[in-house]
């Protein structure tokens, strides 16, 4: 069982690393970061296509990697 675990824990870690790095950038520099984070706070910039699914895929696939390692730890 904790072969398997870890198994799924090293696809998971690869997958999302995949898919942060297929994100494209939401601003450049520092500036950008601090406005960018606002107007994402507010609602006003909405991710679009391919952006909303990579989204949904970076969430999924990093509380998956939270679960697997609790669990990879519970077992050792």
């Amino acid at each position: 069982m904790q072969a398997l675990v870890i198994v799924l824990l090293v696809i998971v870690s690869i997958a999302l690393i995949a898919v942060v790095l297929l994100q494209s950038g939401r601003s450049a520099g520092l500036s950008g970061a601090i406005s960018g984070g606002a107007e994402q706070l507010m609602g006003k910039q909405k991710a679009r296509g391919i952006d909303a699914v990579l989204s949904k895929a970076t969430v999924t696939l990093a509380v998956l990697f939270f679960v697997l390692t609790i669990v990879l730890a519970y077992f050792v």
